[in-house]
């Protein structure tokens, strides 16, 4: 009886342990052996030998190093700074009990909202044309500042654009999660606290965090994991030929290397997106030891 059951649901994961071995393990198979593969041609099928060429290509090619740099500023500073204020945000909707379902579905409005529609929006905010310096310029021309070209401008502007419309994506999902786990924080804890006259500081530090603490590092982990695969935002705002804006991300690179105007290039492709799974994998692990540690403290 035990094999006829153990038989019987083998049979019902049949469906999705073929779905994951086409489109997931297979695909990553055949990644892992074009990295390896020197000259790979995609015409003719063919190569000229196996190495690490194509990571030493990839890790010296000046558009790779660019990608990495600007990856890594979007998700050191957008995952932070959208789950911290997403928290404030999730805290004061918490206090609001008779409108926060109201206000909860407006901050999750841009959530469902079309990606490129939004880029578009941020695009004529920020871009200086002819004819006008945009809406933020203007607002930046009240305080006595000259306009600043944020889209075709220096390096910095474009990075403050782009981590500003980064948060503007991710925080509603944040703000969704947040509020539903503070939710979900059982009264009797702040009931207690609140008789043995416990400050609002503290009840927040000892009860509030720790109750909430798997969803924050859940939303941290997958804010990670969607910051480094980065690639569309970057499109919405500044177009496709991310490297002329020197604004590229590695999931953009490796689109360029198999579809753009230097495409065609299969193995350098797998080479940099493999190095973008070691990075995702490592860090994803950093910090699910982390909330390992902390969840048994």
């Amino acid at each position: 009886m035990r094999k006829a059951g153990n038989m019987k649901a083998w049979l019902y994961l049949l469906p999705a342990i073929l779905f994951l071995g086409v489109f997931m393990v297979y695909p990553l198979i055949d990644v892992l052996i074009y990295s390896f593969e020197e000259g790979y041609n995609s015409a003719s099928q063919t190569s000229y030998g196996t190495g690490w060429f194509n990571y030493a290509y990839v890790l010296h090619d000046k558009y790779f190093l660019q990608a990495i740099k600007n990856t890594f500023i979007i998700v050191i500073i957008t995952v932070p700074l959208s789950t911290g204020i997403a928290l404030l945000i999730s805290l004061g909707l918490n206090s609001i009990k008779k409108l926060r379902d109201l206000f909860q579905t407006i901050y999750f409005l841009p959530y469902v909202t079309n990606t490129l529609a939004v880029g578009l929006v941020f695009m004529i905010m920020f871009k200086k044309t002819p004819y006008t310096d945009g809406l933020v310029n203007m607002v930046i021309k009240l305080f006595g500042s000259g306009p600043i070209d944020f889209i075709d401008g220096p390096y910095w502007a474009k990075m403050f654009v782009m981590c500003f419309y980064t948060i503007w994506v991710v925080m509603p999902f944040k703000i969704l999660i947040l509020t539903s786990a503070l939710a979900s924080v059982d009264d009797v804890y702040y009931k207690a606290a609140k008789i043995d006259g416990t400050s609002s500081f503290r009840t927040f530090t000892r009860i509030t965090l720790p109750m909430i603490s798997p969803m924050i590092f859940y939303l941290v982990i997958t804010g990670f994991i969607g910051a480094f695969k980065a690639y569309s935002d970057e499109v919405a705002i500044f177009g496709t030929n991310l490297n002329a804006a020197g604004m590229n991300t590695i999931v953009g690179y490796v689109y360029d290397m198999l579809y753009g105007n230097a495409g065609g290039y299969p193995s350098y492709a797998s080479a940099a997106a493999l190095i973008l799974f070691a990075i995702v994998f490592t860090i994803t692990v950093i910090n699910l030891l982390i909330s390992g540690k902390n969840s048994i403290n």
